[in-house]
């Protein structure tokens, strides 16, 4: 069975270097052109293309897959399959066509819950209590296509998004060719998705990770976890914007005003919030490393009564 593989970040690399490991036959790589790194000062081969190149596989980086020239690259390649993994750009159905089995995805969630682009992160930050991987057969909407099949399981309330993603690098790949296996033996279930089960997962930005103080401490914790290493939550205090990337919900409450650091010690940072008390257990400073609280009290001050915006 001829695989295409179309893929860019390091989540979609792991797949690939399962398909490798299983020795599939992969005909030819795709993913986004390169891209400038550390500031536009050079240009970065996305992680696929790095592994790609390294296990002597084609790549090939379009600026559009819906060019004609590309689609007729694919044509002549002729994949009886196309792995689609992460890659960046919605597939026209003139691609989809192509594979007599058909152009297969690895989504990061339950579908139909958590479509689009960033799923990993809104299971957290909704305070979901569970997730998983969902491979389907794609068609022309947005994570809408057949699923093939599912691998559920449990989260913690401690799991950072950064954590969910390695596992899900993992459990993707498994369930990714357990799917071409059953495809390869004319196996593979099909079940259309319940639409009105739907749910959206929007891309991360900056702005997101802003920490909102009069929200309840479990919110602002699963928040802290789901932003936490991209795009990460972050407070004012005083004029500093402090990086907050370790908290916990403490039994107890507060009457003062929502955001008001109560207390400091080693234990962390005591902050009052809509309900309980959250303790902030691992910041970073502007310009300096991230920390443990209890380090950074050793030579600096926190401010007890200071209130974070």
């Amino acid at each position: 069975m001829k695989v295409l593989f179309m893929g860019t970040p390091d989540i979609a690399s792991g797949c690939l270097q399962k398909l490798i490991d299983e020795k599939f036959d992969i005909i030819g790589v795709v993913t986004q052109v390169d891209k400038p790194q550390n500031r536009g000062k050079k240009l970065g081969m996305p992680p696929v293309k790095e592994l790609a190149l390294k296990n002597d596989l084609e790549v090939y980086q379009p600026q559009k897959v819906r060019d004609e020239d590309f689609i007729e690259t694919v044509k002549k390649l002729n994949p009886d399959v196309i792995v689609v993994v992460a890659f960046g750009q919605i597939i026209p159905k003139s691609i989809l066509d192509i594979p007599k089995f058909g152009c297969i995805n690895v989504h990061v969630s339950l579908l139909p819950k958590y479509r689009g682009a960033a799923p990993i992160n809104w299971v957290i930050i909704n305070g979901e209590e569970k997730t998983g991987v969902t491979t389907m057969y794609m068609d022309e909407g947005l994570d809408t296509g057949d699923i093939i099949l599912t691998e559920e399981f449990d989260l913690d309330n401690e799991i950072t998004a950064g954590e969910l993603h390695d596992k899900m690098k993992e459990v993707g790949a498994d369930l990714l060719v357990e799917t071409l296996n059953l495809i390869k033996d004319k196996k593979a279930p099909r079940t259309p998705q319940n639409h009105e089960e739907h749910t959206y997962a929007p891309i991360m930005n900056k702005s997101l990770g802003h920490i909102k103080w009069d929200n309840s401490a479990k919110d602002i914790h699963n928040l802290v976890r789901g932003v936490n290493p991209w795009p990460s939550a972050y407070t004012i205090y005083n004029e500093d914007t402090i990086k907050v990337w370790k908290t916990r919900v403490l039994d107890e409450t507060s009457n003062k005003e929502v955001g008001t650091i109560i207390d400091v010690d080693k234990e962390g940072i005591k902050v009052s919030t809509k309900d309980k008390v959250l303790l902030i257990e691992e910041i970073q400073m502007p310009g300096k490393k991230r920390v443990l609280v209890s380090e950074y009290i050793k030579g600096n001050k926190i401010e007890i009564g200071t209130v974070l915006k």
